[in-house]
C-alpha cells in the first residue's frame, strides 16, 4: 500500500518536460499532520489492547493442567513430566488439556518452537521459562530450534505427539514401565539412564535407525570406518574416547558436530554408558 502512495507520487509530481520553474512552496497542513498521527495511534491502541486481553486469555491457568520440563542441549531435546516421574526424547500430549511448559538450556541459548502451535520460547542456561499451550488436534508434529545454537542447528529436531486423553495415559504407564527403577542399579541400567538424562538419545538411536550419529545397536566390538579412511575397533577405549574427544575419531559418513561437553561426567558415569552400549550388541 505504501508503494503505491510512492509510485503515484513519484509519477504525477514528476518535472514535466519544459517545466523550468521553481516547485511550488508547501507550508504545511495541521489537519494532515493531526491525522496521519492520531489515526495509526488508534490503531496500534485498539490491537494492543485486544492482544493483550487475549494472551492474558490464552495464558491464564487452569485446573489440572499437564507440567512439561523442557530442556535444550546441544543438539536435542529432553522433555521431563515430573508428576509421572518419567522423561523422554519425544513430547507426548493430551488433546484438549492445558500444558505449561517449564523451559532451560544446559549448554547456549536455543529457542523451543513448534511451528503448529504457534508458540516459541527461549530456552536460557540457568533460568527457567514459561509457556502455556492447549493442544487442540491431534497429531505428528515437531520441535525446532529457533535460535541458532550450533553445526547441527538445523538437525535439533524432537517429535512431537498429540493424542487422546486416554492414550496419553497409556503412553505415559508405558515409558514409565520401560525406564529403569530406583530399584535396577546395575551400570547398564545407570547407563540407560544417563543416555536420557543427557539427550544422547536425540543423536544415537538404540533400535539401528541412522540420525545425526552412528546408531548404538550393534556398535560395541564392531569394526568403524573414519573419516581418514581408517578403521578401528569400537572397544571400551574408542567409546571412552568418542565421549570425552568426539572429534578425535569421526566415523565416516557422519558429521563431526558433537559437542565435546561431556567432560563433566564422572568416570562411574562413563563406564555406565559403555556397559549400556555393550547391551545392545547382544
Amino acid at each position: 500500500l505504501i508503494n503505491v502512495f510512492v509510485l503515484y507520487a513519484v509519477f504525477v509530481f514528476r518535472k514535466k518536460p519544459g517545466d523550468e520553474g521553481e516547485g511550488q512552496y508547501v507550508k504545511g497542513h495541521t489537519g494532515l499532520e493531526i491525522g496521519w498521527t492520531l489515526v495509526p495511534l488508534l490503531i496500534v491502541m485498539v490491537f494492543a489492547t485486544w492482544g493483550a486481553l487475549h494472551l492474558n486469555e490464552i495464558t491464564a491457568a487452569e485446573e489440572g493442567e499437564l507440567i512439561v520440563e523442557v530442556t535444550g542441549f546441544q543438539f536435542g531435546w529432553r522433555f521431563d513430566y515430573p508428576e509421572a516421574g518419567v522423561s523422554s526424547d519425544e513430547l507426548w500430549l493430551p488433546l484438549g488439556r492445558q500444558v505449561l511448559f517449564h523451559i532451560t538450556s544446559r549448554d547456549v541459548i536455543h529457542s523451543f518452537w513448534v511451528p503448529e502451535f504457534r508458540i516459541k520460547q527461549d530456552a536460557v542456561p540457568g533460568r527457567w521459562t514459561e509457556l502455556r499451550v492447549t493442544p487442540t488436534e491431534t497429531g505428528d508434529y515437531r520441535v525446532r530450534c529457533a535460535e541458532l545454537c550450533g553445526y547441527a542447528h538445523a538437525a535439533m529436531i524432537a517429535r512431537v505427539v498429540v493424542v487422546e486423553p486416554a492414550a496419553f495415559e497409556a503412553w505415559l504407564q508405558g515409558i514409565g514401565v520401560a525406564q529403569p527403577t530406583g530399584d535396577d542399579t546395575s551400570p547398564a541400567s545407570r547407563g540407560a539412564t544417563l543416555a536420557q538424562d543427557n539427550g544422547c538419545l536425540s543423536c544415537h538411536s538404540v533400535d539401528g535407525t541412522t540420525l545425526v550419529g552412528p546408531t548404538w545397536q550393534g556398535l560395541y566390538g564392531s569394526e568403524r570406518e573414519l573419516e581418514d579412511g581408517t578403521t578401528v575397533t569400537a572397544d571400551e577405549e574408542y567409546l571412552r574416547a568418542s565421549i570425552l574427544d568426539p572429534g578425535s575419531q569421526v566415523v565416516a559418513g557422519f558429521p563431526n558436530v558433537m559437542p565435546a561437553a561431556y567432560n563433566f561426567l564422572a568416570d562411574e558415569d562413563i563406564t555406565a554408558l559403555v556397559e549400556y552400549i555393550k547391551t545392545l550388541s547382544r
